[in-house]
């Protein structure tokens, strides 16, 4: 394994108000970084009072942990130092989300989303947050779901979507490692859908069905269809920015605020906007964009920003193509695009002009299977970390500096990539 790591002179802390903004993974793995053990930014999930003593077994550590999917299980990475801590091997497609409790990982395979603790427990102590490491494990705890799908995260609650029964399994984010949703909604016809909880306690759902995907809805606790809005053909994908979601369209967005749905028009016919990031710092939604109907693979050059607030959809030319596992954001709400000429481009997501780019990678295409393992990247806080399936590396990257912070070669190849 091939490592450099950067001093403390050369990577300063940010200021505290910056910090406190920012993740726990973020603040951990740069503490670790620069060998500070033990000490980061209020977190505000684990923000009370910890118990006297870590768990048995479990010993101070300097970070969360990543989860990284290969042909034949999920490896568990340190997320500052990049050792790895578990190798739990696992037939079949592995995909991998955060299960948004600061610990676990659902494992979406096959009919099921799988329930993987990555061995981390993070405990407050005043003004900043120890860490906790233990064995990870696939807890034998999962969510029956055919063909199960997306993930979603927000407002506390974690959405779990089975596109083969059409079901949305709801769980408090705190409890997914029960293994128990605490309720259920079931769309009318089963499809390759998505749910967002929403911060009044109601469900953003996707209307479709197995041939065609046409709207969304808001449906209440008790499952009254509250707002509806037929007009996003080939529903996919979502994101949340500061005060709204966004919904994917083959022909532009929906947006959803306190106003209800409002779509925002591609400029072509055909526009698709299928996979998005979001950000809590910014109002504008970072997408993909797609012009060409017909194609096996289209490989696009142009990325969306959609201004949630404004109901505006601007095009940013990158110069260069990009995957459905290129798009992230920033610390400050940076839209981030790791390009296929092997950059991280980094884009002003107001004006839409790329303020840097960074080499991280070499060059690479887009593979035509969706499944094959893909430069890949993941953000948290100021740290981007990127794949290199070509030579099985991960890289970690300062996102306000552009600086590559540390280098290692994985044992597998690396396919999907997450953290907690």
């Amino acid at each position: 394994m091939k490592m450099t790591l950067i001093t403390s002179k050369e990577f300063p802390m940010p200021d505290a108000r910056r910090v406190l903004r920012r993740s726990a993974l973020a603040a951990g793995a740069v503490i670790s970084s620069l060998a500070l053990v033990g000490c980061g930014q209020q977190a505000g999930p684990a923000a009370q009072d910890p118990p006297s003593s870590p768990t048995p077994s479990r010993t101070e550590v300097g970070g969360t942990r990543l989860g990284v999917s290969y042909a034949g299980g999920v490896m568990v990475l340190d997320a500052g130092t990049l050792e790895l801590v578990g190798d739990l091997p696992r037939d079949g497609f592995l995909r991998l989300n955060p299960a948004g409790d600061e610990r676990h990982l659902m494992v979406s395979a096959g009919d099921a989303f799988e329930v993987l603790d990555t061995g981390v427990e993070v405990r407050a102590h005043g003004d900043h947050v120890h860490y906790y490491g233990g064995p990870p494990a696939l807890t034998g705890a999962s969510y029956p779901a055919p063909e199960a799908g997306h993930v979603v995260v927000h407002a506390g609650t974690t959405a779990l979507f089975s596109d083969g029964a059409g079901t949305v399994q709801l769980v408090d984010s705190d409890a997914v490692a029960s293994g128990e949703p605490e309720r259920t909604w079931t769309a009318e016809h089963p499809h390759h859908g998505v749910a967002v909880p929403l911060d009044d306690g109601n469900l953003l759902v996707s209307v479709g069905t197995a041939d065609a995907r046409t709207g969304a809805q808001v449906v209440d606790p008790a499952g009254t269809v509250t707002d509806s809005d037929a007009s996003c053909p080939g529903v996919h994908g979502e994101a949340t920015a500061a005060d709204a979601t966004v919904i994917g369209c083959t022909d532009g967005v929906l947006v959803h605020d306190e106003d209800g749905f409002t779509k925002i028009d591609s400029p072509d016919d055909y526009g698709r906007i299928g996979n998005q990031a979001g950000s809590p710092e910014s109002a504008v939604v970072l997408g993909d964009y797609k012009v060409d109907e017909d194609a096996e693979l289209e490989r696009p050059e142009r990325v969306s920003l959609v201004d949630t607030e404004g109901k505006e959809l601007q095009l940013v030319d990158l110069g260069t193509s990009y995957s459905f596992r290129s798009l992230g954001r920033g610390p400050e709400g940076e839209a981030l695009v790791l390009g296929t000429d092997g950059a991280l481009h980094v884009v002003d997501p107001g004006s839409g002009e790329v303020t840097r780019r960074t080499p991280v990678v070499e060059a690479w295409s887009e593979p035509l299977d969706w499944q094959q393992p893909r430069p890949t990247l993941h953000v948290d806080g100021i740290l981007a970390y990127v794949t290199e399936p070509a030579t099985s590396e991960l890289h970690v990257v300062d996102v306000t500096s552009g600086k590559t912070l540390q280098s290692v070669t994985l044992p597998h190849v690396p396919n999907e990539l997450t953290g907690v």
